[in-house]
């Protein structure tokens, strides 16, 4: 799997859990970080930390291990990090602090294919 169907799967997995705001950041020309960020948003904590799970089990079944996974416990911020590929979950109120979409501004949007 390519890095940008892998970010187009996380996006899916996200969506199948009725996460919201959901969007593929293309940063390749903006960092060295990664190549995509996968951003979502959960109502709850409860919510984000299902989110998370769901995707980091999926893709373990298909092979995908994340490098690194942040924020489990509070589960108001959820990183996990697919070395190419970064997943940002968020409950909203973190979302609209953080304000990533205007931090990585210089990002190409990338739209989600359709299923």
């Amino acid at each position: 799997m390519t890095e940008w169907q892998l970010a187009q799967r996380i996006a899916d997995i996200t969506l199948e859990e009725k996460a919201f705001d959901v969007l593929i950041l293309d940063v390749r020309d903006v960092t060295v970080l990664a190549d995509y960020f996968v951003i979502a948003s959960g109502r709850s904590t409860i919510q984000v930390k299902v989110i998370a799970e769901n995707i980091e089990d999926l893709l373990l079944e298909e092979g995908y291990r994340p490098l690194r996974r942040e924020g489990f416990n509070e589960g108001r911020w959820v990183i996990l990090d697919y070395g190419s590929v970064i997943v940002h979950i968020f409950r909203q109120q973190e979302r609209e602090y953080y304000e990533l979409e205007k931090l990585w501004g210089d990002a190409r949007e990338i739209e989600i294919a359709a299923r």
